[in-house]
């Protein structure tokens, strides 16, 4: 990736941020400022994992926002175009009044580093990044968030760990390009385990937070 593109993750990350604090402060405008540096915390957390273990397996990590490209089963059944869907929860807040809050806007792609791989394992070896590979990124990812919102309970920031464990849990549902899909298409245990520890630490954070 070039600068253009780390300038275009930032500030896809950015607006992200902004976004999920307006949906989370529409009832109570003064947590917008704690909502919106819990939000940054927690996506650079996030894609700093993905980054990291796509790094590890000779991969590029690309951030960006989720979008909607099939709407059927038929693979004919899909729009001309992705649906960009970073309107979502803002229409959801509005029509709920606050009461409804959706988190996960952000998708990543995984790219193989040919070049790299090239010159570790010999010209075209191991160059396809398989569906395994993406799943433990976002495994990884949802894990080091668990751990931060942890660490934010411990030190009393009960905003972060909330917003934490709630971004955990919808993460894990598979739609779409989300990181729920990622992981259950890299296996169905692999999935059912992750959905499993998502839902018992939000019943978790749902008691003492």
């Amino acid at each position: 990736m070039d600068i253009k593109d780390y300038g275009k993750e930032i500030a896809v990350v950015i607006l992200a941020t902004l976004i999920l604090a307006i949906t989370v402060s529409f009832k109570n405008s003064t947590i917008f400022y704690a909502a919106a540096l819990s939000f940054l915390v927690i996506f650079v957390v996030n894609i700093t994992m993905k980054k990291i273990v796509g790094y590890m397996v000779e991969t590029e990590v690309r951030t960006k926002f989720w979008t909607w490209y099939q709407y059927g089963f038929r693979t004919d059944w899909h729009f001309k175009k992705p649906l960009p869907m970073l309107w979502l929860p803002l229409i959801l807040t509005l029509f709920t009044k606050g009461f409804f809050w959706w988190l996960p806007i952000l998708e990543y792609d995984v790219v193989a580093k040919t070049e790299s791989v090239s010159r570790r394992h010999g010209l075209y070896r191991f160059t396809q990044v398989t569906e395994h590979h993406v799943a433990w990124m976002a495994i990884w990812a949802l894990i080091m968030n668990f751990v931060f919102a942890i660490g934010g309970y411990i030190l009393g920031f009960e905003l972060f760990t909330k917003l934490s464990i709630y971004f955990i849990a919808w993460s894990v549902i598979p739609l779409g390009n989300l990181d729920g899909s990622k992981i259950l298409f890299g296996g169905q245990a692999k999935w059912g385990i992750i959905f499993t520890a998502a839902m018992i630490v939000l019943i978790w954070a749902l008691a003492i937070l």
